[in-house]
């Protein structure tokens, strides 16, 4: 079992939008695949949550939400207001590791890496410490990171690697979100050049502005032409075309 964490900077760097490409990839391939959000907020708000979206682009039923907060704040934010401690760390590590007989498991975060899951201030990284441990393999765990293309994302994303590398874990793949299907601007095009250096990380990815107006058949073809192999042989590298050759 591979089990890959999906995490960015914030809110917004399209950890939902990457989450649903990698799982539309791997079931394409007959993998057996589920989606687990440890902790989601703003769901009291009507709006939609981000396994539903998950769902809605890719088919796939096998998705997860362990525990939820109605205001749209950082969950320790949330469970503060609330007067609670909200989910321990170990408790959503035990959660997500009962979730057997899958070959990859994708585990997305709520927010930035750092953001605190609960009213101890403990983060996505502590979970990911647990859930390493949990697994007994260190290579049996990925940490993908998501970046916006837009202008800003360089030191966000790169601060991000380092909090990652800090706690022990490290940045298997980096993927750009919103990338234009039109000519990209200088700063995209820097971006592209400069974000592997700063960060750290090779860029295994990049998915197109739009992504999540499409349809199934159509999100599966853009995430195959768009993202990149990888993810320690849960794909058949052949497959994919490489990061020059993308649309």
């Amino acid at each position: 079992m591979k089990l890959v964490l999906v995490s960015g900077s914030g809110t917004g760097s399209g950890k939902t939008i990457t989450t649903s490409a990698l799982a539309a990839c791997a079931l394409a391939q007959g993998q057996r695949v589920a989606v687990i959000k440890p902790v989601q907020t703003g769901v009291g708000n009507g709006e939609t949550s981000d396994v539903q979206v998950v769902t809605r682009l890719t088919g796939l039923n096998d998705v997860h939400e362990l525990f939820s907060f109605a205001e749209p704040l950082a969950p320790g934010t949330a469970a503060r207001r609330l007067g609670v401690a909200g989910p321990s760390i170990s408790s959503l590590a035990d959660a997500i590791l009962d979730l057997k007989n899958r070959d990859l498991m994708i585990v997305e975060g709520a927010g930035g890496a750092l953001v605190h899951l609960n009213a101890e201030g403990k983060t996505l990284l502590d979970l990911a410490v647990e859930l390493g441990s949990g697994l007994g393999a260190p290579d049996s765990l990925d940490v993908v990171l998501t970046a916006s293309s837009s202008l800003g994302t360089l030191h966000s994303t790169a601060a991000t690697a380092m909090a990652v590398r800090a706690s022990g874990l490290d940045v298997a793949h980096l993927v750009i979100t919103d990338w234009p299907l039109s000519e990209p601007d200088l700063a995209q095009l820097c971006n592209l050049d400069d974000l592997p250096r700063y960060s750290g990380s090779p860029i295994s990815g990049m998915l197109p502005v739009g992504m999540g107006t499409l349809d199934q058949a159509q999100f599966l073809q853009q995430s195959q032409a768009w993202l990149a192999p990888a993810l320690g042989g849960v794909f058949n590298t052949a497959e994919f075309p490489t990061l020059a050759s993308r649309p």
